[in-house]
């Protein structure tokens, strides 16, 4: 799979976007000049969510609101950001329309109540979910999710960076590009395979917000020049 991914990233769909990491991830990206879109079920709920970033951009035009279907359809890439309870059901349904693009998949395996604590699933990961139930006909990547999406909606720097793991090189480039266009530091994590320990590290992050009254703890790479 590392030479099939050879399309020029210019329409991001956000699938589930009008949750705030989605908001927060499509602001900052049409901000640097991405055509986006916002997906929803519920078309009203896709239109109210990006009129709410076309607000901050000051752009009535500039984020689009429609189907889940038609924001996955219309997209070079498409990045998922549903809850966990509906991340299979949503795969399988946007599966036909994904074939041949990368998918980023920002969703964690919580499971309510016990939110801090770890549990992946049998795949190992959402992440090793989404290419099983989506094919080798498309590239999954893991990224953002320890980013706290109270600072993606500011216009500030993030001191959290973006750990990407992927089925290739060449997609988790790809990816690495859409993070830094989102103005964060991003780093190749390597293999899908280790998406399992980024997505567990978001339940460990909030604990530590839980245990010390904060909203954003994150991780950073330290020891490595850029």
């Amino acid at each position: 799979m590392e030479d099939t991914v050879s399309i020029k990233i210019r329409k991001i769909g956000i699938i589930g976007g009008t949750g705030k990491e989605g908001k927060g991830l499509a602001y900052r990206w049409a901000r640097a000049g991405y055509e986006v879109s916002i997906g929803s079920r519920q078309i009203e709920k896709a239109l109210a969510a990006a009129g709410d970033v076309n607000s901050l951009l000051k752009n009535k035009n500039c984020v689009a609101g429609l189907s889940n279907f038609e924001v996955a359809t219309q997209a070079d890439l498409v990045v998922v950001t549903v809850p966990y309870s509906v991340h299979k059901e949503m795969l399988e349904i946007l599966k036909p329309v994904v074939q041949g693009k990368i998918v980023i998949d920002v969703t964690v395996p919580l499971v309510p109540p016990k939110v801090t604590k770890v549990q992946m699933p049998p795949a190992g990961s959402a992440a090793q979910e989404a290419q099983y139930i989506l094919g080798e006909g498309v590239q999954v990547c893991s990224a953002f999710q320890n980013i706290s999406y109270e600072h993606l909606l500011r216009d500030e720097a993030i001191e959290c960076d973006v750990l990407v793991c992927g089925t290739s090189k060449v997609a988790r480039n790809e990816v690495l590009k859409l993070v830094s266009a989102a103005g964060l530091i991003g780093w190749d994590a390597g293999p899908i395979e280790n998406s399992a320990v980024v997505e567990g590290m978001t339940s460990i992050l909030i604990g530590i917000n839980k245990q010390y009254g904060v909203q954003s703890a994150g991780i950073k790479i330290t020891g490595v020049t850029l």
